[in-house]
């Protein structure tokens, strides 16, 4: 079997590291991209891989990180878009006078425009290699939430950055089989990692209401090698070691037909603004996604 190469983003700590321990453990070699330079290296340095400080809300720091990992491996095999940050105020205070003020949108800048960048970047680089000894050309895993798929209130900007997650896997990702790549997200509940505190966490596990990190890492471990799922979310909640497993949401279906048949119209639109209108052939065919 071919040596096989990993790009992490946030593979400093939590999840991102977790995922690049278990990648090591089947032989995988991973490169991490985070803005911790030192939690970065530390990891690089623990699974025998290497690491660039990248802050994912800047393309030109993620396009000098990725072209790092390309010219070490040769290629990237897989993508990992781990990397971001929790909720924040992002309304401004509430004001009587004065100018309007811009609401704080990093949570956006990092979920949502650097998940895409990295997810981008993952996408051009697999365009451009052969596949591998699996049969593809790469595959990306983004880490989405819970919070992508239910209400979440108090939670409200960083639930829309993670239904970005939520909508872009099931939408891009049954196209991009048919070039050799595949697009999945992880969903889940809430995991100890550095994006709350010590005492949220140990609340929660009082509870049982703790979801175990091992259980997104075993979902990222499915979708290695020769696994052709694609446009899926893999949910993991606190009862992932009481036999639940990870499962797939049940999103809202068409209220009718005539709502299928507008989506299918969308979609050949879509593709029109990709391919040209001449490709008719291939046009048509996107109904099969719908």
């Amino acid at each position: 079997m071919a040596q096989e190469y990993a790009y992490i983003t946030g593979g400093a700590s939590g999840l991102g590291k977790a995922v690049a321990i278990q990648l090591a453990s089947k032989g995988i070699k991973s490169f991490i991209a985070d803005r911790n330079t030192a939690g970065a290296e530390a990891t690089a340095q623990e699974i025998g891989g290497d690491f660039a400080t990248v802050d994912v809300t800047s393309w030109e720091s993620q396009v000098a990180g990725f072209k790092k990992a390309v010219e070490l491996f040769g290629r990237v095999d897989y993508v990992f878009a781990i990397a971001g940050i929790g909720s924040n105020d992002w309304m401004p205070p509430t004001q009587t006078n004065g100018d309007f003020q811009k609401p704080n949108l990093s949570v956006t800048e990092v979920n949502v425009h650097g998940m895409l960048m990295t997810v981008s970047l993952g996408v051009q680089q697999f365009r451009r290699q052969t596949a591998n000894s699996h049969g593809f050309r790469g595959k990306v895993v983004v880490a989405g939430s819970v919070c992508g798929v239910y209400p979440s209130p108090g939670l409200s900007i960083y639930a829309a950055s993670k239904h970005a997650v939520t909508g872009l896997v099931r939408s891009w990702g049954p196209e991009l089989p048919a070039e050799g790549i595949t697009l999945n997200c992880l969903i889940p509940s809430v995991m100890r990692t550095n994006i709350s505190t010590p005492e949220f966490f140990d609340a929660l596990e009082s509870e049982g209401l703790l979801t175990p990190l091992h259980g997104a890492v075993d979902a990222c471990e499915q979708l290695l090698g020769s696994n052709p799922v694609s446009g899926q979310c893999f949910e993991i909640g606190p009862d992932y070691d009481n036999g639940q497993g990870f499962t797939h949401p049940k999103f809202a279906t068409f209220t009718d037909e005539k709502h299928r048949l507008v989506f299918d119209k969308l979609a050949v639109r879509g593709v029109s603004f990709k391919l040209g209108a001449e490709n008719s052939k291939f046009l048509e065919a996107k109904s099969q996604y719908f």
